[in-house]
């Protein structure tokens, strides 16, 4: 796919249908970055929505967006079950699966300096890894998988009339 499209929800269902059928998908977006930012995530099982959330800010980064929006699809996790969640931010993915335990251990420090969004990526760590049933996973952007292009529309509302 390879570009934002920035499609309505119901334009996105018609036109992809590949991917994983469940699991909760996420997605942060800022135009310009920094700008006018927003969130989505929705949580499908077997293809059938169970929940959507999204939000939007007026002064934001992509990377807070992307932070947010994997925060509040934890928050949407059942504690019940073990379920995925996908970001298509390797920054994001990265920093929960590789990098976050040492950053911990040392104090919330990095090596190399300040770590961007602490609250955010602390606030992120503490549930990702309180709930015990939770995956993380990269997607592709815009890849055509049918939830991830959905959870980016929800991310992008707030720049179209219609949702």
């Amino acid at each position: 796919m390879g570009k934002e499209l920035n499609l309505p929800l119901a334009e996105v269902l018609e036109r992809f249908h590949e991917g994983p059928v469940s699991g909760i998908f996420t997605d942060g977006s800022a135009r310009p970055n920094p700008g006018r930012g927003g969130w989505g995530i929705v949580y499908v099982e077997e293809n059938e929505i169970i929940e959507q959330a999204y939000g939007s800010e007026e002064y934001t980064t992509n990377n807070i967006m992307e932070l947010t929006a994997l925060i509040q699809g934890v928050k949407l996790a059942p504690k019940d079950k073990s379920v995925t969640l996908y970001s298509d931010s390797q920054l994001c993915v990265n920093t929960i699966n590789e990098w976050a335990h040492g950053w911990e251990r040392r104090g919330w420090k990095r090596k190399t300096g300040p770590i961007a969004n602490l609250e955010l990526v602390k606030e992120l760590y503490y549930a990702f890894y309180e709930h015990k049933n939770l995956s993380l996973e990269w997607v592709r952007a815009h890849n055509g998988w049918r939830w991830n292009e959905y959870a980016d529309s929800l991310a992008t509302a707030w720049d179209r009339s219609n949702l």
